[in-house]
């Protein structure tokens, strides 16, 4: 066996000690737990009365241990038993996924049924393992030490147990092997059981799973803000910045422009981004207004393209301004959200945007020339995911792609003017 062999099996043999260890004293504590319930059954069933013989108080005695176990039971109906007892199986039980054992207490009955039977069965097999740890493990120790060493009271065995197979100190080795044994049985026995009895409910499951989609749909909602709202800025400001580095010397008043619709969207994109913090810290506006523009500041965005040099020939139905709000307010972060690729991806070239109403839904169809070189921007796809998301979540759907003559990229959109966020 090799150096690094050997290493890896004296680890293995440390952490399996360790493991019987923990799990020893947890089935300890187990048999601890136990007696206030056992002596008080004991006392009740009086299998103390010395004037009763052995065998009945043997008898008594372990039918006190069956009577006390309901009791144990009803205690631990208490909520905070079972996170006392998570606490204690994650430390001590060597549980494969302790991750998956409930920290809080039972708030339903049937979480409190369950760590009841889990309590009740750490204090049976606590107390089991317990009664042979304090009992069996001395007398073995006599068995073995002591007749091991006085070969002289190997007759005084053979006359007390005539025709006895074993000798003392192979019954005692056998003693501690039951004892360790019983002691492993029922450690895996509490390992195995504590995530399906100390693990949260199916009912509390599906509460964190819901608690989960919430917040995954609140930190969706808030990346899109950011893409859509910051992404389109930062896409205008660096065209504007470019375009007035060229022109600096040759024409300074395109250049001054230039400059003034910078400042102009970044204030905007500073608005924005307040708006966007306010949701993550659940500021709500108390106010009754929508969060974030709606098609109401389509003029603003379409003058803000053009000084890019994207020019949009928009055609707006009448009425865009009746809209519901959260209807308004997702249909102007998609064609935002639009323009922006139109911006990225196509650079100055014209564009053709149409907003109308029919049959009840709002339709929404951007359209660019596709050139053979379109480039493309490495990491790219978020927003049009994020159009789609939007979408969904109002209850409409969206389409994106190449004509089928292969000159135009199309945008378009639908979504039902009753729709409400999902």
């Amino acid at each position: 066996m090799t150096a690094g062999g050997g290493r890896v099996r004296r680890v293995g043999e440390a952490l399996v000690g360790r493991r019987a260890r923990q799990r020893w004293v947890h089935l300890v504590l187990g048999g601890a737990l136990l007696m206030p319930y056992y002596l008080l059954s004991v006392v009740g069933l009086g299998a103390l009365n010395p004037n009763q013989g052995h065998l009945r108080q043997l008898v008594l005695q372990i039918l006190a241990l069956f009577t006390s176990l309901p009791m144990a039971a009803i205690t631990a109906l208490v909520p905070t038993v079972r996170g006392l007892e998570g606490a204690a199986a994650r430390a001590l039980c060597a549980v494969e996924r302790p991750e998956e054992l409930a920290a809080g207490p039972a708030r339903s009955w049937a979480a409190r049924w369950r760590t009841a039977l889990w309590f009740v069965l750490h204090l049976l097999s606590g107390g089991v393992v317990a009664g042979m740890t304090l009992a069996g493990v001395p007398f073995a120790v006599v068995l073995l030490v002591y007749f091991a060493g006085a070969p002289d009271l190997a007759g005084f065995w053979e006359n007390r147990f005539p025709g006895w197979m074993l000798t003392p100190p192979a019954l005692g080795l056998t003693l501690l092997l039951l004892i360790v044994g019983t002691n492993a049985g029922c450690g895996a026995l509490l390992a195995r059981w504590a995530p399906v009895l100390l693990g949260p409910t199916p009912e509390e499951r599906l509460a964190a799973a819901e608690r989960r989609a919430t917040v995954l749909a609140q930190r969706n909602r808030l990346a899109r803000e950011l893409h859509d709202s910051v992404g389109h800025a930062l896409s205008a400001v660096g065209i504007q910045a470019s375009a007035a580095t060229r022109v600096l010397r040759t024409d300074p008043d395109f250049a001054a422009e230039a400059l003034r619709a910078i400042e102009e969207t970044a204030r905007g994109a500073v608005a924005e981004l307040d708006t966007v913090l306010g949701l993550l810290r659940e500021e709500e506006d108390r106010g009754g207004g929508p969060a974030g523009p709606t098609l109401a500041g389509l003029d603003d965005l379409l003058r803000q393209l053009a000084r890019t040099g994207v020019t949009v020939d928009a055609e707006l139905a009448p009425g865009l301004g009746a809209l519901p709000a959260a209807v308004s307010r997702e249909a102007y972060r998609i064609v935002q959200e639009g323009l922006t690729n139109v911006l990225r991806h196509a650079g100055p070239a014209p564009a053709g945007l149409r907003v109308g109403l029919a049959a009840g839904r709002l339709e929404i169809e951007l359209t660019n020339p596709l050139g053979p070189a379109r480039p493309s921007r490495p990491g790219g796809g978020r927003g049009l995911r994020g159009i789609g998301e939007r979408a969904a979540a109002l209850r409409g759907g969206s389409a994106v792609g190449p004509s089928e003559d292969g000159t135009t990229w199309r945008l378009a959109v639908w979504l039902p003017v009753g729709g409400s966020a999902g």
